[in-house]
C-alpha cells in the first residue's frame, strides 16, 4: 500500500477517494454497517473516517446534517468539534513557544493579569492539563444566562472568583474555563484575534479551508451540520447553548477531510517541532474521576498506545482516536446528543488493525 502523507498545499480528496476503492485487505462493510447502524437514514449523522498509513480506507457520511431540508451528511459536512477544539487551543500555545512569544512555564496573570491574586502560581502548564485548580466557570454563570457567554466573560468571571478547587499542580480536574483562558492568552501574546491566529498559523498552512472558529456574524460554515438532541422520542434541533460561543475550550467547526490534513501533520515538523509534539503526546498527568485510565498531554489524552479526544456539547458528540505507531487513525464526528462515540471509534480501529489483534 502506497502511503499518503497529505503534505501541505496538497488537496487529499481524489486520493482519499481512490485509497477508499481498493483497500489491502476485505473492507470489514457488514460490521462497519452494524456498528454505524444507529446514524443511518433519516435521522441526525455522523461522518466517518479510518486513516491507514496515511490512506483513507473508509470516508463517508451516513444520516443527516439538516432534518428539516433533508441535507445528507457526507466527506464534507462540518461539525462543531467541542473538546476536540482543544487540541488546536494547545498546538496555537506551543506555536507561540516555538516562536519565543510565550513560555509554557509562564504565570498565567503574566498574560491575564487582572485574574486574582489566588491564581498567581496557575502556570500556563497548569492551563494546558487541567491542574490550575480553577472553579468551573459553567458553575459561576447566572442561570438563566442571558445569551452566550464568550472567553473574555469567562475571564470576567474568574477576575470575581477567589476560590480554587486545590492548590495548582497538586491534582487533576477537567477545566473548560483553562482553555478559554488560553485562547485569550494566544491572542495577547500574537496580537491577532484567535480565530484569526488559527487561521493563519494553523489551518491555512494545512489546507484546513472547511475549519473555523466560529464566531456569529462572522464567516460562514461551509457544509454546516446542525445539532440535534432526541427529546420526547423525537429529534429537535438543540444547537446552541449559553457556552456554545466559547471558542478555546470547543468553539472549532471542521469535517473528516480536514481532520485527515491536521492528522498527516502530526507525524512530522511541518507545523510542531519534535519537542512541541513530544509535549502534547506525552503523559503529563494522570486523568483522575472520570471513569477510565488514562493521561492527559497538551490537548490530548493517553491510553495504551492511543492518543485520542472526545467532545461533548449540545447536539454534538465527537471524537478522534490515533495509534501513531501503527499509523491507525478513526474520526467520528456527530450532529446527535446520543450514542457518544468513543467506544465505537475503538471497535471500529479494531476491525482495522492488521491480523485482528484489538487497539
Amino acid at each position: 500500500m502506497v502511503a499518503l502523507h497529505l503534505p501541505a498545499g496538497t488537496d487529499p480528496r481524489p486520493a482519499l477517494r481512490r485509497a477508499g476503492d481498493r483497500p489491502e485487505e476485505p473492507m470489514p462493510q457488514a460490521e462497519l454497517d452494524r456498528l454505524m447502524q444507529r446514524y443511518d437514514g433519516d435521522v441526525p449523522g455522523a461522518s466517518l473516517l479510518v486513516l491507514r498509513d496515511g490512506e483513507a480506507v473508509m470516508r463517508r457520511g451516513y444520516g443527516r446534517s439538516d432534518l428539516e431540508r433533508s441535507v445528507e451528511t457526507g466527506p464534507a459536512t462540518a461539525y462543531r468539534l467541542a473538546s476536540v477544539s482543544k487540541q488546536f487551543t494547545a498546538a496555537a500555545v506551543l506555536l507561540l513557544a516555538q516562536g519565543g512569544k510565550l513560555a509554557i512555564d509562564d504565570p498565567v496573570r503574566k498574560w491575564l493579569p487582572s485574574l486574582p491574586r489566588e491564581d498567581e502560581a496557575i502556570t500556563l502548564r497548569h492551563l494546558l492539563t487541567h491542574t490550575s485548580g480553577l472553579i468551573d466557570y459553567e458553575d459561576l454563570m447566572a442561570e438563566p444566562y442571558d445569551g452566550q457567554i464568550r472567553d473574555a466573560g469567562v475571564l470576567a468571571l474568574l477576575e470575581q472568583e477567589h476560590r480554587l478547587y486545590f492548590a495548582p499542580g497538586s491534582a487533576y480536574r477537567y477545566s473548560n474555563g483553562a482553555y478559554a483562558l488560553l485562547s485569550l492568552i494566544v491572542e495577547r501574546a500574537s496580537g491577532m484575534a484567535y480565530p484569526e491566529f488559527l487561521r493563519e498559523r494553523i489551518f491555512r498552512p494545512l489546507n484546513m479551508h472547511d475549519t473555523l472558529a466560529y464566531v456569529e456574524g462572522g464567516p460562514a460554515v461551509p457544509h454546516r451540520a446542525w445539532g440535534y438532541s432526541e427529546i420526547d422520542g423525537r429529534w429537535q434541533r438543540t444547537d446552541q447553548s449559553s457556552t456554545s460561543a466559547v471558542l478555546g475550550d470547543g468553539g472549532i467547526y471542521s469535517t473528516i477531510d480536514d481532520l485527515a490534513r491536521w492528522d498527516a501533520a502530526l507525524y512530522d515538523d511541518r507545523l510542531l517541532s519534535d519537542a512541541s509534539r513530544a509535549l502534547a503526546f506525552g503523559p503529563q498527568v494522570e486523568v483522575t474521576g472520570e471513569g477510565y485510565e488514562a493521561h492527559y498531554g497538551f490537548g490530548w489524552r493517553i491510553t495504551g498506545e492511543t492518543l485520542w479526544h472526545s467532545g461533548e456539547t449540545i447536539g454534538f458528540r465527537n471524537v478522534i482516536v490515533r495509534w501513531p505507531k501503527r499509523h491507525l487513525t478513526v474520526v467520528l464526528l456527530s450532529n446527535r446528543n446520543d450514542p457518544e462515540p468513543y467506544r465505537t471509534a475503538l471497535e471500529i480501529g479494531a476491525l482495522f488493525q492488521r491480523g485482528g489483534s484489538p487497539p
